[in-house]
């Protein structure tokens, strides 16, 4: 029996959690070139797909023609219409099951990932904690396209160039002549974010060393207001927030020589771009699976808390009330971290 030659990827969200994806797209269609793909996600993530040889993008549309059971009736037609072969569920949620369903009732083989609940349900744990690392998403990945018959080897990652930047983008940061510093200070639960004053503390830190130039990273009004405050006027910092379209955004992330971040998309971001990636890590934990790719664990900058992790994705109180995971983290120590990382 022939292998499939058009697989359908389905992975609708989160950014971090698309961006994850990508590098396993990337392997696969640098080991199996005569393999077509059409990843189904958010219009909002297409360019994170640009350039990758034999990888079309189908942008779904939930909010009109693709929304509740109807929409999903009518995104399985349109993608019929593709002639897909097999169905790689990478998000494996309501929405995408019953897609793949339908595509199985249709005679397709599908596989979907393996997202390993129990084992972060006791990574959580309060009560009988089961401190031990679980799979890695990307891992996990591989062994959904092994059910397809791909075998997926990530042993040498295939990286993408640093973007040329236009001259549009080169207005806003200037010509590259000194080391560029990202900051992505913002992540979706509070657990998640370094206090900012403390960051205040990093940044103006950081901004000390005038060969150094620090661009700041985020989305929406409040938080382009609060990194306007958090730039302080130091000439070497630049909010690039609300002035660049976000390819634009990852062009110039792929050229920075460090990110900073917490363990929110823009770490994932980064690392599949191929660039080194210190995170802050709070109420999560690396443990749960959602490291950054190819990343060295030694970047990552973390409290040993026994009540850490509490929560996989960090939407949970604090239990303690002071986050003490977070606070306790020095500004100097991340300062020192993001210097010896440059050097």
């Amino acid at each position: 029996m022939s292998k499939p030659k058009h697989i359908l990827v389905i992975r609708l969200s989160a950014m971090g959690d698309v961006a994850m994806t990508v590098p396993v797209l990337r392997a696969l269609v640098l080991q199996y070139p005569e393999v077509k793909i059409t990843v189904v996600s958010r219009p909002f993530f297409q360019p994170f797909f640009d350039g990758i040889p034999n990888v079309n993008f189908f942008g779904v549309d939930l909010k009109e023609r693709h929304k509740g059971f109807l929409g999903l009736l009518r995104l399985f037609s349109d993608l019929r219409k593709l002639q897909i072969d097999v169905v790689a569920d990478l998000h494996n949620v309501l929405r995408s099951k019953v897609v793949r369903t339908l595509f199985a009732l249709s005679g397709k083989k599908v596989a979907a990932t393996d997202k390993g609940r129990a084992e972060k349900k006791a990574l959580t744990s309060l009560a009988n904690k089961v401190f031990a690392p679980v799979k890695p998403m990307v891992d996990r990945h591989v062994d959904t396209f092994k059910q397809l018959e791909f075998s997926i080897d990530l042993a040498n990652p295939h990286l993408p160039k640093k973007a040329t930047l236009s001259e549009e983008i080169l207005s806003i940061t200037g010509i590259k002549n000194q080391n560029w510093i990202g900051i992505a200070p913002f992540a979706q639960y509070e657990s998640k974010v370094y206090p900012l004053d403390l960051m205040q503390q990093v940044i103006d830190g950081l901004a000390e060393n005038k060969n150094q130039k620090i661009f700041l990273f985020g989305g929406g009004d409040k938080e382009i207001k609060l990194l306007n405050q958090l730039q302080n006027q130091h000439e070497n910092v630049i909010v690039l927030a609300g002035k660049l379209k976000f390819k634009q955004e990852l062009d110039v992330i792929s050229n920075l020589d460090i990110m900073l971040s917490m363990d929110s998309g823009n770490a994932h971001i980064a690392a599949m771009l191929g660039v080194k990636v210190i995170t802050l890590w709070g109420a999560t934990h690396p443990y749960a699976g959602f490291y950054g790719y190819h990343q060295d664990s030694g970047d990552v900058i973390q409290e040993n808390l026994p009540c850490r992790p509490c929560s996989v994705f960090g939407q949970k109180p604090c239990l303690r009330g002071d986050w003490a995971c977070m606070t306790l983290i020095t500004p100097e120590r991340i300062v020192e971290k993001v210097k010896a990382s440059i050097k």
